[in-house]
């Protein structure tokens, strides 16, 4: 009888450290909730190192940080939609990933991520040579991200005045101007009220200098979009198509304005619609 309770207690011995230390590995993981976030309010998702990449699965969720300058933190913005999912690279590879949702009313506008709940990392420690496709270099994450938050303003439908001109029928208006990062979105919107069909030439932005003087002259210089959204080459006949135009950031003194430049190929139904550097200099 001695020696089975010794015995016992050479096993509890050797087992207790280990029974603890599960124990505590079960405390130190943390199964995080579902972040949920709307349009009204920017949840604040901070990380323990800088983001590299930020990308939502559904078009009705954007993540926004800034890609210019590493910061820890980034900005969460849904709209009503299916749940989705956030997948979010920081700069030493260390790999994060949620359930994302829509909530109307939010009880938590901030969270704090500890490295504990990073799922891995995105170049894995590895004994063969076999190369690694990293993460990085298999999505273009300029244009993936200009996609997304393209089609969230399109979505979102929202207006910042009358900008909008016509002829015969055909009517050119921008809808809104939105700064993001280093970047100006144009949300256009042309209407063919007419009974032909519009085969657009070209949909060019100027920017229009008054030059003083005794001799008044106007100097226009073409502005290149970094992206284009939507886009088309025809409007049907009674058909509205919106879409978007992304330049890069630039502001406008009192004495210049931009020009959207719109010219129909084979045809005379051209429009030029002037914006006031106001719109510019104060976008949404």
């Amino acid at each position: 009888m001695k020696n089975y309770i010794i015995i016992s207690a050479i096993h509890i011995c050797t087992f207790l450290p280990l029974l603890c230390s599960a124990q505590d590995s079960i405390r130190t993981f943390q199964v995080l909730d579902t972040i949920y976030a709307n349009d009204t309010k920017n949840v604040a998702l901070f990380f323990p190192e800088p983001i590299r990449q930020g990308i939502t699965g559904a078009e009705n969720f954007v993540f926004t940080y800034n890609r210019e300058k590493e910061q820890y933190f980034g900005l969460l913005q849904a709209k009503p939609g299916k749940e989705s999912n956030l997948l979010v690279v920081n700069n030493d590879g260390s790999v994060f990933s949620y359930i994302i949702g829509y909530k109307a009313k939010l009880s938590k506008l901030n969270y704090f991520i500890p490295i504990s709940s990073s799922i891995g990392n995105e170049k894995p420690k590895v004994k063969d040579s076999i190369p690694v496709k990293t993460f990085e270099n298999s999505v273009d994450y300029g244009t993936y991200y200009y996609e997304k938050f393209c089609r969230y303003l399109l979505d979102r439908k929202q207006r910042i005045g009358r900008i909008k001109n016509q002829t015969e029928d055909i009517v050119l208006s921008v809808e809104t101007i939105v700064f993001d990062k280093e970047e100006l979105y144009f949300v256009i919107q042309i209407e063919n009220n007419s009974t032909l069909d519009y085969d657009l030439n070209f949909l060019n932005l100027l920017i229009e200098t008054r030059q003083k003087g005794k001799r008044k002259s106007l100097q226009r210089l073409n502005q290149e979009p970094v992206f284009k959204e939507n886009q088309p080459t025809k409007i049907r006949e009674n058909e509205t198509v919106r879409f978007v135009y992304v330049m890069s950031k630039f502001s406008l003194s009192n004495d210049r304005r931009a020009i959207l430049e719109l010219n129909e190929k084979d045809g005379e139904r051209n429009i030029e619609l002037k914006i006031s550097h106001r719109y510019i200099n104060n976008p949404n």
